[in-house]
């Protein structure tokens, strides 16, 4: 758990103690109105602010975003909780403060003792003034863990009884599984055509002069100009190899198959017009689902710098923890990047539908960060 965190729970955990009297007073004193129908609006009101309180409480601090509505169980269990665990605070922080003040006294007045510390076959002589901060620097410790426990126990509480229930989660599920399929079905249509406009306007075009090159040799009477006419018939068929390549290359590179995304992404930058760094940060190849989405995010990504951004100098980052693998790719261009465009749209969709997150950060002027993160382990069928 990083510090921030750390101490935004701590926080969090004690407006939540201090909110605690405070919903325990109202289901003490205010709740039991709610019998009289003339009261019920005004309860209701009353709980409603709590219930909106505890929300914004642990969407800020603790990290959890309620979506059930209702939570009167949630009022009564936090009520309970946020009184013992403020209770537990106050004594351990007063009890500490004892220590504290009075280690501190010991060693201002030169009034200090020596105290005695037996253990089983120890014994050590310290002063009143240091075995009082110790205890009491410890105290607080303590006091901070026992802070952060109440935290936790506050997730699982808001979780159990705010978070969405069995079937809310699997209706959440479904849809999401229907837009996704529906998605990569537009993805696969979208880069149809891309294959086709690349063939159309490259291999085909490229062909068909090839062809009359060859047919003008063929009926030329002029050994020098047929000649000549082979020559060019020649280069050609060797530009409609390279664009050959290039459009085998972008619909699928065999080093990503055979070498891996290092290599693969290797390869994007070699090719590349502008500068591309690639920091590879990964200790193990991913899922083959996976490794295919992350190598077409990241030249996706570097082609529109290329092309659209005028970018002079681009970074590619892949990153992992425990449970996600992660590709950014940022550009010095000129920014203004729309994520519904063809390309990036289909890139999404192509993320979602493995249950990964896709986000595109390009403000006018620059600069551009496109990032996906997604599961180390591609999601079962």
């Amino acid at each position: 758990m990083s510090a921030n965190r750390v101490a935004r729970t701590l926080v969090g955990a004690l407006a939540g103690m201090a909110l605690g009297v405070v919903e325990l007073a109202f289901l003490c004193l205010v709740w039991p109105a709610a019998v009289l129908p003339v009261a019920r609006p005004a309860v209701g009101r009353v709980a409603a602010r709590l219930m909106a309180a505890e929300r914004t409480r642990l969407a800020v601090w603790l990290d959890h975003d309620t979506t059930r509505t209702g939570g009167h169980g949630f009022l009564a269990a936090r009520a309970a909780l946020g009184v013992l665990g403020g209770y537990v605070c106050a004594a351990g922080l007063f009890v500490s403060g004892l220590f504290l003040f009075g280690g501190l006294w010991d060693l201002v007045s030169g009034e200090s003792e020596s105290v005695p510390l037996e253990f089983p076959g120890v014994k050590l002589i310290t002063s009143s003034w240091a075995l009082g901060l110790t205890t009491g620097v410890v105290l607080l410790l303590l006091v901070a863990l026992w802070i952060l426990a109440v935290g936790a126990v506050e997730r699982r509480l808001a979780a159990r009884l705010l978070g969405p229930d069995g079937p809310e989660l699997m209706r959440r599920r479904i849809a999401e599984l229907t837009a996704t399929r529906s998605g990569i079905v537009r993805a696969v249509d979208d880069e149809r055509r891309r294959i086709e406009r690349d063939l159309h306007d490259g291999v085909q075009q490229r062909g068909v002069a090839l062809a009359m090159l060859l047919g003008r040799a063929r009926h030329s009477p002029d050994q020098a100009r047929t000649a000549e006419l082979v020559a060019q018939a020649y280069t050609e068929s060797r530009q409609l190899l390279d664009e050959l390549r290039s459009v085998a290359w972008r619909v699928y590179p065999t080093a990503l198959d055979e070498l891996g995304l290092r290599a693969a992404l290797a390869g994007v930058a070699e090719r590349s017009n502008v500068p591309v760094t690639v920091h590879y940060g990964l200790t193990a190849r991913p899922a083959s689902e996976i490794e295919t989405a992350l190598y077409f995010v990241a030249r996706e990504a570097i082609t529109n710098a290329v092309k659209h951004a005028g970018a002079h100098d681009i970074l590619v980052v892949l990153a992992e923890n425990e449970r996600t693998v992660s590709v950014t790719v940022s550009d010095d261009g000129r920014g203004g990047a729309v994520p519904s465009g063809g390309g990036l749209s289909g890139l999404a969709r192509r993320v979602m539908a493995l249950d990964g997150d896709f986000t595109v950060d390009s403000p006018e002027g620059g600069p551009t960060k496109v990032a996906a993160t997604l599961p180390r382990a591609a999601p079962c069928d």
